[in-house]
């Protein structure tokens, strides 16, 4: 503990022992636990555990079971890290390590959706902020010791987002396209796609950085709306994730053998990922937008809404279900939320059956044995060769001609088997990919 800690301790401490066990008997009623002041390090690293489950999606983890704001007198604001927290507030003095250490907690870089933290300060501390930066930075320049310690200011950020842009526009020109969304999807060749692909990445990465900062004013955020707006910027994004997607697979099917402009590229799918626009955003925009009274102020279309959720990388798995799914609503029956999540999953379940029983009565064989000889493998992660040979066995073909059967039936089978397995590896798959 800090000594100013040590001695506030001191005064009054049973009403602050009361104080901390009403505290955590309210923490026990929002989460359902049962902690006590006696084993006060188990709630302790409850709580650490519930901010940092921050990295897990809604879908994945209930928002309810986390945490988004905690209010911390000494403890945290060392030692502790969580590449999730985003802002600290600041309403004490700190100097030296401390502040250092302090402002450290959200300063971890997470990725380039966060490439720093927010520090709001209600305590006027700039000077001593200075006083620190210069001190542990190693520089004896005040001015050098701030370069290397604060970002840009968001004038500055701004324009480097307008060279961006502007830059985005003379490629497009130079591949006589208008500078506009869909014109992407007429560039001809890959040196042209992984042109606009680094182009328009650099255009998100000063967009991402420019959604950090918290003290735009209005006429900067006019400035900013100005130079690309929201709606021209989701679609810019949607191109450019489809495009990646093109690129991506020829990097997966054709490995080293791609050409090394492509086997070099880094999507940053990150860089389009967003915390707003998930699985429940996207369920309770349907369900909004299907009412004949929607409480948000802007009703949204199937098309709308399909263009928001190809603007977002963090769902682009499931984009073509959902997708699919959004074109089987009826818009003009009113929706409700757990009706809709309901809905999806029967809706994936048939989906999944359809194309099981459509690739089945492709190669001759039964619906069931397909789907025990596709889930034994999605159950396990392992592909089993021999499992293969004993699903084609009743067709009683040749070993050439079973050859063939395999590698066809595989060719179908390993978009289903990848869609399946979520992102993870299925061992042994890759030798018919």
């Amino acid at each position: 503990d800090l000594i100013q800690e040590q001695e506030d301790n001191k005064q009054n401490p049973e009403e602050k022992k009361k104080a901390l066990e009403e505290i955590i008997a309210d923490y026990n009623k929002q989460f359902s636990t049962n902690h006590n002041i006696n084993e006060f390090d188990l709630y302790y690293q409850d709580l650490q555990t519930r901010i940092k489950n921050q990295k897990y999606s809604n879908k994945d983890y209930p928002h309810k079971n986390k945490i988004d704001l905690t209010i911390v007198v000494d403890m945290l604001l060392t030692g502790f890290d969580s590449k999730y927290l985003n802002t600290l507030y600041v309403d004490k003095n700190l100097k030296y390590h401390g502040l250092i250490q302090a402002f450290s907690r959200t300063n971890r870089v997470l990725n380039d959706t966060k490439p720093y933290g927010n520090i709001l300060d209600f305590r006027s501390q700039q000077e001593t902020v200075n006083q620190a930066v210069v001190l542990f930075s190693g520089e004896d320049n005040a001015y050098k010791a701030q370069e290397i310690w604060m970002v840009d200011p968001a004038p500055v950020v701004i324009d480097k987002y307008k060279e961006a842009v502007e830059k985005l526009g003379v490629f497009m020109e130079e591949h006589d396209l208008v500078n506009e969304p869909e014109a992407v999807y007429n560039l001809k060749g890959d040196t042209a796609k992984i042109a606009f692909i680094k182009n328009f990445k650099e255009v998100q990465r000063l967009k991402t950085q420019l959604d950090q900062y918290t003290d735009l004013n209005e006429e900067e955020k006019e400035i900013i709306e100005k130079v690309l707006p929201t709606d021209k910027l989701l679609e810019f994004r949607s191109s450019y994730i489809e495009t990646a997607k093109q690129l991506r697979e020829i990097q997966k099917k054709e490995g080293d053998n791609a050409p090394p402009e492509i086997q070099e590229l880094d999507f940053e799918f990150v860089l389009f990922a967003s915390a707003i626009i998930d699985y429940d955003y996207i369920m309770n925009l349907i369900a909004d937008s299907t009412q004949k009274k929607p409480t948000s102020k802007h009703k949204m279309t199937k098309e709308q809404i399909i263009g928001l959720l190809k603007s977002t990388s963090n769902l682009m798995d499931e984009e073509e279900d959902l997708t699919d799914y959004i074109n089987s609503l009826d818009w003009e029956k009113g929706q409700n939320v757990d009706d809709l999540r309901d809905g999806y999953q029967i809706f994936k379940i048939e989906k999944y059956n359809k194309e099981l029983a459509a690739i089945a009565n492709k190669y001759g064989l039964q619906t069931a044995d397909l789907k025990v000889f596709v889930e034994k493998i999605t159950d396990r992660m392992i592909f089993d060769g021999e499992k293969l040979t004993d699903l084609l066995e009743p067709l009683d073909l040749g070993w050439k001609a079973r050859k063939v059967k395999e590698l066809e039936l595989m060719e179908d089978l390993v978009p289903l088997l990848k869609k399946l397995a979520g992102g993870r590896e299925i061992s042994g798959l890759k030798a018919y990919e």
